[in-house]
């Protein structure tokens, strides 16, 4: 009896035991946030109604299949790795040659420009409001964060910029413009104003690195929304403004003007496709371009990019105002569509969400960050519309902290990773440099 109980404790300690012990917490950490919440005069209610009634059962017993389902894969990652490998290597294959490429390319492009006509008119919305402009956004942000290297936690800050800046220039805010425009002129003043704020916030800030910049930025974005909120005679204040006015089209003989309401949705979104198009194929030259090649260097390695002759705080000033500008940009398409803002909604956990979009996706790929926003985005807009009992609303940024630990310990490449960042994690995990690091020379490729 006493050598099996050594046995069981020696196991319990061993990484199958810490495993299961692991996928157990969760479960029960799962069961008590999907449970009922705690009453008044009653504070242990949620955890009693969660931690001790049958349903706690199917908790565990889903943590202990993920155990089961976990070890397995860990005790033959080994044998199946190669073939899974070579698997996916044949199915990439083809897209070596550029005409499958581009076809590639076209054949999701249609895809998307037929989405809005199978789609439902609250799905059309949730598709503009919630999935493209936060695309757009975690475009902006991963050329900070995934090409630069800048942990940016105000980012939010410039698309409110944006949207004030479609408020002033259509003369709804408190103070009056010279002239009232057009929202589609407002577009370039907006991302001047957007790049001006980011070179003004980056050029003394931005020889900070790492913590440090995380909470200057992070302050920056406190206080542009504090501004927002309490200078009233300026923004309108916490009521926020109304009335903001909508898209038209008035060339060449041509004269449209972007409907109100439902009918909205769909012209909204072949803009929101237009522009994330664009900002698609300007990032993929920007990454492949000089500057993109000098982000790349600073981030790896900040001393030895300046050694070789670049200008650090100069390449992070224009990432940081690329960012910002693109955040601006989403920022005038978003007042235009709603016609109403509001300061409370650019707080600083936008600013994270979009974060998590981007580290979700795949920090530094472009793709990563078009398929994280889109699948996160899609995913909560899914549960909030699908009447869960068990889903609360305002348990969301729990279920994104999760998923964060979740990716940081299985995948923290992310969904789509870039090869560089991919092949990075792959030599760490050899034991040949860092995660951080370019490899040394004379390693592996």
């Amino acid at each position: 009896m006493k050598a099996r109980s050594d046995r069981l404790l020696v196991w319990s300690r061993g990484p199958d035991g810490r495993r299961l012990a692991g996928f157990t917490f969760g479960a029960l950490i799962l069961a008590l946030i999907t449970g009922p919440e705690g009453l008044e005069g009653n504070p242990t209610y949620g955890v009693i109604h969660s931690w001790l009634r049958p349903r706690v059962i199917a908790f565990i017993a889903a943590g202990v299949i993920a155990w089961f389902l976990s070890t397995f894969w860990v005790r033959n990652r080994d044998r199946w790795r190669p073939a899974v490998r070579e698997t996916w290597q044949g199915a990439i294959e083809p897209f070596s040659d550029r005409r499958v490429r581009w076809g590639s390319y076209v054949g999701l492009i249609a895809a998307a420009a037929l989405l809005p006509q199978v789609i439902s008119g609250t799905w059309q919305e949730i598709t503009v409001d919630q999935i493209g402009t936060y695309v757009l956004l975690a475009l902006g942000l991963n050329v900070v964060v995934g090409f630069a290297g800048l942990l940016d936690l105000g980012y939010i800050a410039f698309y409110l910029i944006g949207a004030y800046s479609a408020a002033y220039w259509t003369g709804v805010l408190p103070v009056h413009p010279p002239i009232v425009l057009n929202p589609f002129w407002v577009l370039p003043l907006a991302v001047l104003a957007a790049m001006a704020a980011g070179v003004i916030l980056g050029t003394p800030t931005l020889r900070l690195r790492g913590d440090y910049l995380a909470i200057v930025t992070l302050g920056f974005g406190e206080i542009i929304q504090i501004v927002a909120n309490t200078l009233g005679s300026v923004t309108g204040g916490a009521q926020g403004v109304i009335g903001i006015k909508r898209f038209s089209i008035n060339v060449f003989g041509i004269h449209y003007k972007f409907p109100v309401g439902a009918q909205a949705n769909v012209p909204y979104y072949y803009l929101l496709l237009v522009f994330v198009i664009v900002a698609l194929v300007v990032f993929h030259l920007l990454e492949n371009s000089r500057v993109g090649r000098a982000w790349t260097a600073i981030r790896e390695d900040e001393v030895a990019a300046e050694a070789c002759g670049i200008n650090p705080l100069k390449y992070k000033i224009m990432a940081f105002a690329i960012g910002a500008s693109t955040s601006g940009f989403a920022g005038v398409l978003f007042a235009s569509k709603i016609g109403f803002i509001d300061p409370t909604e650019f707080s600083v956990q936008m600013s994270i969400l979009v974060l998590i979009l981007v580290v979700f996706g795949g920090m530094g790929s472009l793709p990563g960050a078009l398929i994280g926003a889109a699948f996160l985005q899609w995913g909560q807009n899914f549960l909030r519309t699908s009447n869960y009992s068990w889903y609360n609303e305002q348990d969301l940024y729990v279920y994104f902290g999760a998923l964060v630990i979740v990716m940081m310990i299985f995948r923290p490449q992310g969904i789509i990773p870039s090869r560089r960042r991919s092949r990075e994690i792959g030599l760490a995990e050899q034991g040949i440099g860092t995660a951080d690091a370019l490899a040394p020379p004379g390693s592996p490729p």
